[in-house]
Formats: structure tokens, C-alpha cells, sequence
């Protein structure tokens, strides 16, 4: 019997990637371990949007080669950064014995099958429409609805990596839908490289296929409390998804609309097919159908020819728009990419303070956001416990992370509603309330001197 591992490192997206071959490697009778000690063949799968991910992934392959010289032990990469080339020499150099690409998910038992030194390049283009057990004792899942992105945005390796776009058929959507809520999931995400152009692949609508807007009604009448989706290209919103947003009471009012730089100019070098107005006009649209609409947002700081004004239009349109949150990254070249191939990058230490005075504008505005939430009532998923098990952690219907102690008869995951007591830029706190608004009353702490006191008698 195979004990196997994998280590994820990227998006959601790669999360369900990692699901879906787990559920492979169990009906092939693999035995999933916890740990990389336990494990004979270790499965790394990848990012390759940013350097940093990569860098990972090095530093853990160079770990794994070391333990390969002690032990009998396969060592596996999946992911965008195994489709590379830059991947194909770094799996060299590291001694990796199997490579699969985002599309061949399904070969991992092929190519373990193959030799147990094996070395293949598995790659495929075709989405694979293969739905994976349900996960077990969750009450969030994530569900695929398309593959691969048909922009090329001059900064982007996903459609080198993930090919074009291709949307799965909603009968197979809401097959796997209902896998999951027979599961007991209580909320999912719907996932794509740009959710909002599901059905319109290679720029053409294909016969029969809903529209995105209609697929989020689809899914709505599903029976699923909570439906969330990222991520969103504004090339392709239209007031239609807002218009279903704010008519499908289980799609939360959280929208993820990346605007990547609020410079004209830096959005044509991007490629990225919209004006600093028109994204305006998607978020004037959002809060006329949605008007308590909780909005985040992709930035990068430092694109090649990025001005001091380029920026500070970014910072103006930080403040006109107010996120609730942002991804913020400062720019990373990658190899194969348009901007590597013919943009100078600019100094590492002009993009980090750059950065980091973007990051005092978020927090700003975080904080007030946040604030505005304190003595509010949240209908908030909660996963399990927190990092101190006195209390359970979770997330709100906007998206916003929440801390509460634990309560009688709500010392479980589930979906509670919790009056907001305190706010940081980043956590809500509160409490778990009853029908009528009261406080439920806390379970007794474990301390240090309770945990003493039996050992004392003893």
C-alpha cells in the first residue's frame, strides 16, 4: 500500500486540484498520512503566478532529494509549475520522479503504475469532468465550474499553464452539488481563472449553456445555503450577475472584482481590456442592486513603467471605491509572460514601499469597515476551533473572519448568528446569540489550574 502526502501550495483552485487526485490515490488504495515522514511518495503541488510559490517549491524539493538519499521515497509534481519549462528543469535538478499538468489529474495512477522511478510528462488540455467524493465532515467545499482563461493579460502564466477556457456542463455542476449537500455542505464557492465568462469559451456562448448569472439562480435553487464565487474578471461582469446576486437569497452579498491598478496606463500594459471607468461603473452597478455589498480586490504594485502618479491614481481609486479587503502583491516576473519578455522590471525596494503604503491605505479602510460591523448581527459559518480551543473560528456571510468563545448547545461547527463586540482591520469578535438577540452562555475555560487540580489529588 502506497502512504502518500501532498503539500499544496496556490489557489483554490489548486486546493480542489488536491482533492480530487487524493480521491484518486484512495480508490487506487493509497493511504493518505498527515505528515512527510509517514509518507513513500510525496505529492508537491504547484503555483506558478508568483516567484514566491516557486521558491517554495525549491526549497521543499531540495529537502525531499536529501530525504531520498536515506530512504525509498517517490516524489511527485502537479500544478501549473510542472506544465513549465522553468518546472521541467527544476524537476530535473531535484530528482522528481513524477510530473503531471493541471489537465492529467487523472493519470496519477498511470504514472506511479509505470515504474517506481517514473518520469512522464502527462500533459493534457482537455478538462478532465470528473466529479470527486464529496469531502467528509465539512460544511464548505469548493466547486469547480470551468478551467483555463481565455485573456492574455501580459502578466498572467495561467493560460500557458491551464490552457484556454472550458466550461463544465451545469448537469454536471449540479451533480457534484448534490454529492455535496448530501455531504452535509452547507456553503460553497464556485471556482474558475474567471467564473463570470462561464459558457462563453474562446469568446464564443455555447449552445445551451447558461449563463453565469443564470447558472448562480441554478445552483440558488439547489437547496444549498450559501453560495459564494471568485474569481471575477471585469472584462466580462455584467449588471446581470448583480441583478442575480441580490435576487438568489443563498449567493452572499460578497463580491471579488480584482483591479489589479487604477492607472489607465498600467491597465493597457496589463492587457487587461478595461478602463479605470468601466471597472467603476461594475462597482456602481454592484451597490445599486447590492447596496450593503462587502467588495474585495487584487492589486499589484510595481508593474514595469508604473509612475509615482500611476500609483497614487491607485491610491485615489482604493479611496473612492473603499474595499473591505485586498490581495496585495508587489510584481512578480515569470518566465513565459509577455511583460518578462519585454517590460524592465523596477527596483525591488521602490516596489516594496510602494506596497507597504498601500497596505496603510487598506488597513485604514479595513478598520473602519470593520468597525461599522461592532454591535451588528452576523450569520457566520463556523469551522471548528481556533487557535486557542476555548473558542471557534469562521467567517461571515461578506467574507469577514470571526472569533467566537464557545457556547452551550453551539460548542460545534455549524451556522450561528453572532453579535459583533470588537473589530480589528483583519477579525470580528463577538458572541453567539440566541433567538432573541441574548448571549448563549460560554463554556467553562480549560485553564492551566484546572488542568493541575485533579493531578494534585491524586
Amino acid at each position: 500500500m502506497v502512504r502518500a502526502h501532498i503539500i499544496t501550495y496556490g489557489c483554490q483552485m489548486n486546493e480542489y486540484d488536491t482533492h480530487l487526485v487524493e480521491s484518486q490515490l484512495v480508490s487506487l488504495g493509497a493511504d493518505l498520512v498527515d505528515s512527510i515522514d509517514e509518507a513513500d511518495f510525496v505529492l508537491v503541488n504547484t503555483c506558478a503566478v508568483r516567484g514566491k510559490p516557486v521558491d517554495k517549491v525549491r526549497s521543499l524539493l531540495g529537502n525531499l532529494r536529501k530525504q531520498k538519499a536515506t530512504r525509498r521515497l517517490v516524489v511527485g509534481m502537479m500544478g501549473c509549475l510542472a506544465q513549465l519549462e522553468e518546472g521541467q528543469q527544476i524537476a530535473r535538478k531535484f530528482e522528481v520522479d513524477v510530473l503531471l499538468g493541471p489537465g492529467s489529474l487523472l493519470d496519477i495512477g498511470a504514472a506511479l503504475e509505470s515504474n517506481t522511478r517514473f518520469w512522464g510528462l502527462h500533459f493534457k488540455d482537455e478538462l478532465h469532468d470528473h466529479i470527486p467524493p464529496a469531502p467528509q465532515g465539512k460544511l464548505q467545499a469548493h466547486l469547480t465550474i470551468m478551467r483555463g482563461c481565455d485573456h492574455h493579460c501580459t502578466y498572467c502564466i495561467v493560460p500557458t499553464t491551464r490552457g484556454p477556457q472550458v466550461s463544465r456542463t451545469p448537469d454536471s455542476i449540479l451533480r457534484e452539488l448534490g454529492g455535496l449537500l448530501a455531504a452535509g455542505v452547507r456553503e460553497v464557492t464556485l471556482l474558475g481563472q474567471n467564473v463570470n465568462a462561464y459558457g462563453i469559451d474562446q469568446g464564443a456562448k455555447l449552445a445551451g449553456m447558461p449563463s453565469f448569472a443564470e447558472l448562480l439562480r441554478l445552483v440558488g435553487r439547489s437547496g444549498i445555503e450559501r453560495i459564494k464565487f471568485t474569481t471575477s474578471h471585469p472584462m466580462n461582469f455584467t449588471e446581470d450577475v448583480a441583478i442575480a446576486m441580490s435576487e438568489t437569497p443563498a449567493v452572499c452579498d460578497f463580491v471579488h472584482l480584482p483591479v489589479q491598478s487604477g492607472s489607465n496606463a498600467v491597465l493597457k500594459r496589463m492587457a487587461r481590456e478595461y478602463s479605470r471607468e468601466k471597472y467603476l461603473e461594475h462597482i456602481a452597478q454592484i451597490r445599486r442592486h447590492m447596496p450593503a455589498a462587502v467588495l474585495a480586490t487584487d492589486i499589484i504594485v510595481g508593474f514595469p513603467g508604473e509612475t509615482e502618479d500611476d500609483f497614487q491614481q491607485t491610491l485615489d481609486l482604493y479611496d473612492e471605491v473603499g474595499y473591505d479587503s485586498a490581495y496585495m502583491f508587489i510584481y512578480s516576473p515569470r518566465p513565459g509572460t509577455p511583460s518578462y519578455k519585454h517590460f524592465a522590471d523596477l527596483p525591488r525596494e521602490l516596489k516594496t514601499e510602494r506596497l507597504q503604503r498601500l497596505i496603510v491605505r487598506q488597513k485604514d479602510w479595513s478598520g473602519r469597515k470593520n468597525a461599522a460591523k461592532v454591535g451588528t448581527y452576523q450569520e457566520v459559518l463556523l469551522r471548528g476551533d481556533a487557535h486557542d480551543s476555548g473558542f471557534l473560528e469562521g467567517h461571515s456571510r461578506g467574507n469577514h473572519p470571526v472569533v467566537v468563545p464557545k457556547a452551550v448547545g453551539a460548542d460545534t461547527a455549524g451556522i450561528y448568528r453572532v453579535k459583533i463586540g470588537h473589530a480589528t482591520p483583519h477579525m470580528l469578535y463577538g458572541n453567539i446569540v440566541g433567538p432573541g438577540g441574548e448571549a448563549l452562555p460560554e463554556l467553562p475555560r480549560l485553564t492551566p489550574e484546572a488542568v493541575a487540580a485533579p493531578l494534585m489529588m491524586l
